[in-house]
């Protein structure tokens, strides 16, 4: 992997360079495990004058979920009482004869950039921009594996859920269960904070689980996801509890589950953000169901759980092959529950088979 790291901070060094800076500070995690392969608490990545530099409080531990660093870059542990890690390297970028250092203004707070200007004062300062996002946006086929892993883990921590005791059970307990399995199987741990719902919470995007007990004639609903190596997918499905379905519950998930196929059909290199949402979307508005949709048909996953590109109304932008993104439509009818189908996909041409789906529990809907 050592070359893959060099080859994007040099894509990193190159943008730079355009934009008149030969300097670099990266301070957000996410960027900065992306282009070092590790990002310690508090961490920067300095790319230097001749040397690229992981600046951070105390020694990495390579035990750590959060990798281990490229060989090829020098790591620089500062002591604990030192100060903060972004100073230190605008410190060290001014002793190498830099005369200008673009940083993420996006990711530091006004204090801390006051900070770097102080310690520094004749470095220029320059914003970085998303210009690391952009280049996370499309992934490798080893960032794909690995995000591939992480769907294998959520199935089969989520299928022996489905396979035991429900009714009777808190929201809380079964959450607590499937982070459980989620590490058990081989997941640094979840890639969010497990969502389960139950009667008439069912359906609620981001619904926090709580002491609510699950009845026979509930909807289930479920949302987890792994984080594996870093990189985090998630998996959101309904199911029935106890009984046959009643009509009602028929009629809804299906409405549901016509709208996320909608939309994982419409993923395709070039096909536009707020398209792919349109097309989820169009399936739930002609059916009465417009008022209350969340803001979004689905995002981008990656080294974090919520990342570009933003399926959204008003998001513009097309997408390019190997980028993963979800598709998660929804509907929740207050006092009574709804119904929320989640899937991590990868987008590929028709030449290549056509949209990757990671996550494959069935989304036939089951009364457990």
């Amino acid at each position: 992997m050592s070359e893959v790291y060099a080859a994007r901070r040099e894509r990193l060094r190159e943008r730079c360079s355009a934009g008149g800076s030969a300097t670099a500070l990266v301070s957000r995690p996410a960027n900065v495990r992306y282009l070092a392969g590790a990002a310690p608490r508090g961490a920067v990545l300095l790319l230097g004058v001749g040397e690229d530099v992981l600046l951070c409080a105390g020694p990495p531990d390579d035990q750590h979920a959060d990798g281990r660093p490229d060989e090829a870059v020098r790591v620089h542990p500062l002591p604990v009482s030192s100060g903060d890690p972004a100073v230190a390297a605008a410190d060290l970028a001014a002793a190498q004869g830099a005369e200008s250092l673009a940083v993420e203004e996006h990711h530091l707070t006004v204090a801390r950039h006051r900070a770097l200007g102080s310690v520094a004062p004749r470095l220029r300062l320059a914003d970085l921009g998303g210009a690391v996002e952009q280049l996370r946006l499309v992934k490798d086929e080893e960032e794909i594996s690995l995000l591939r892993i992480g769907a294998e883990i959520a199935d089969q921590a989520l299928s022996e859920l489905l396979e035991s005791i429900l009714v009777g059970r808190t929201e809380r307990h079964l959450a607590l269960e499937l982070e459980r399995r989620l590490v058990d199987h081989g997941a640094d741990g979840p890639a969010f904070p497990t969502s389960v719902a139950a009667g008439p919470n069912s359906g609620r995007r981001g619904h926090r689980p709580t002491d609510r007990r699950v009845e026979e004639g509930d909807f289930l609903s479920v949302c987890l996801g792994a984080a594996y190596r870093g990189y985090r997918c998630e998996i959101g499905r309904t199911f029935v509890i106890g009984t046959s379905p009643a009509d009602w519950q028929v009629e809804l998930y299906d409405l549901v589950f016509a709208a996320q196929r909608a939309g994982r059909e419409a993923l395709a290199p070039g096909a536009g953000y707020r398209d792919v949402d349109r097309a989820a979307r169009q399936v739930l508005d002609s059916a009465g169901h417009g008022e209350g949709l969340p803001p979004m048909t689905g995002h981008g996953v990656g080294l974090e759980i919520d990342e570009d590109p933003q399926l959204a109304p008003t998001a513009m932008g097309k997408l390019d092959a190997c980028v993963p993104v979800t598709v998660e439509p929804g509907v929740h009818l207050p006092g009574r529950g709804g119904v929320r189908i989640d899937d991590t996909l990868v987008v590929r041409s028709e030449a290549d088979g056509g949209p990757e789906l990671l996550t494959i529990t069935t989304k036939e809907l089951l009364a457990l």
